[in-house]
């Protein structure tokens, strides 16, 4: 086999630049309608002008290329040296929406800014709470992270929630085919083809889409060449009420990157996650996310679907996804480029990452098998999982909870099932191991 493509399996082989981007290429595509999309509603819902949005969009896409090289080359203790990709979160949308409608967001960034660092400092301290989470509990998490994204899947594939054609025979077979191109390269390819079965899929659905008149280019040129990232587009504004709501949200963010970090360990690295390297995701959560608030942002997370890619595609290598990073920081500083990436339609998304979420479950499903079906391990994960997956999806359940419970848990099944399996596994009592 060609040394280079061994490389592509390891985190630290060597690769040329040329076999590097389209696998760097690959992930971006596969997270970046996820990276902007929060931040252009939170400009639609609040009213904020045109310009200030385009500033965040370029803004947030250069955050996540900056968020993503630090994971993957550590600054000190702030970086997990692995694959993870960052981007901006959709876990705080609805806290951001009523604190930036209510109080503006200037107190938004401010309680942004004050909450990232407070997650960033709980990543230091890894060692005093991770005895928390057991393998059957981050099993638990992983699994439940999968069962939420396949809802994100589906929707994409049938055209994006809300869209005027959504579930249209022309949306159905964009993704169909992209799928189709993704399971075939994925099955029949071998080598590097194998590997980029999503890329493959992508240009396949997108050349489809276009030649059926679903992608909309007029755009292109009304950008401007280069575009520098503007810092503080708000003045920071300090509410303690605020900071609190913003700061309970980060733990949930924290649990769902400590379920990508064992998700992708397990799924693409065939390992169990260390201690420090969980600490370490955690922290650069957190304080890349301080850093994305001084330049308007919301907070930046772990991207699922890219933990998904990984592991389908078995590729790990730093450098490979670091190019990506770069083409994540290209595309904010050459409007240009980033204004193309949005022209893809949500079904070849849909198309592509739909398998990619199943094999998020797939890695949780290894987990538990990992930890062995016991009676105590039964209960933990089934009660967990039955609770936080039910319970979201009956609307109106938490409506009789103060407005930060609701707004915690009652879109969140990742939140529910972590609390639950952490709270099951501290008091169930252990198994006679004897028996």
């Amino acid at each position: 086999m060609d040394q280079n493509l061994n490389n592509l399996y390891s985190l630290d082989g060597r690769l040329p630049i040329a076999k590097a981007i389209p696998f760097g290429l690959q992930h971006v595509l596969a997270m970046f309608v996820s990276n902007i999309t929060p931040l252009m509603i939170l400009a639609n819902v609040i009213g904020l002008e045109q310009g200030i949005s385009s500033v965040l969009i370029q803004n947030c896409m250069i955050i996540a290329g900056i968020g993503t090289i630090i994971q993957l080359y550590p600054i000190w203790r702030i970086g997990s040296r692995l694959p993870i990709v960052m981007g901006i979160s959709f876990t705080f949308l609805s806290i951001s929406i009523g604190i930036a409608s209510t109080q503006g967001m200037g107190t938004l960034i401010g309680a942004v800014i004050i909450g990232g660092l407070i997650e960033g400092t709980l990543g230091l301290f890894v060692k005093y709470w991770v005895k928390l989470i057991p393998h059957v509990v981050a099993a638990t998490v992983v699994t439940a992270i999968g069962f939420s994204l396949l809802p994100i899947g589906a929707n994409s594939f049938a055209g994006g929630q809300g869209a005027a054609d959504f579930g249209s025979t022309d949306n159905w077979i964009v993704g169909s085919v992209t799928l189709l191109v993704c399971l075939i390269c994925q099955i029949r390819a071998k080598g590097f083809i194998r590997s980029l079965s999503v890329l493959f899929g992508l240009i396949a659905g997108y050349i489809l889409a276009l030649c059926m008149g679903m992608v909309d280019l007029t755009g292109i040129t009304d950008q401007p060449i280069i575009s520098l990232p503007k810092f503080l587009p708000f003045t920071p504004e300090f509410n303690i009420g605020a900071i609190l709501s913003v700061a309970a949200i980060y733990l949930v963010s924290a649990t769902e990157t400590i379920g990508d970090t064992s998700a992708l360990c397990n799924g693409a690295l065939k390992r169990n996650p260390h201690k420090v390297e969980l600490g370490a995701s955690v922290s650069c959560d957190g304080f890349i996310s301080s850093i994305a608030g001084l330049f308007g942002c919301t907070p930046i997370t772990s991207f699922s679907q890219n933990v998904g890619l990984a592991s389908m595609s078995g590729v790990v290598n730093r450098f490979a996804i670091a190019t990506g990073a770069i083409i994540m920081i290209l595309g904010g500083i050459f409007p240009g480029v980033g204004y193309a990436l949005t022209t893809i339609p949500q079904a070849v998304l849909g198309g592509c990452t739909i398998m990619m979420f199943g094999s998020i479950l797939f890695a949780g499903f290894g987990m538990m098998a990992r930890c062995g079906f016991s009676q105590r391990n039964m209960v933990i994960v089934s009660l967990s999982l039955s609770i936080g997956l039910g319970f979201t999806q009956a609307t109106g359940m938490f409506n009789s909870f103060p407005e930060i419970i609701k707004t915690i848990f009652a879109e969140n099944c990742v939140a529910i099932v972590f609390l639950l399996a952490v709270l099951l596994n501290l008091v169930l009592p252990k198994e006679d191991t004897k028996d």
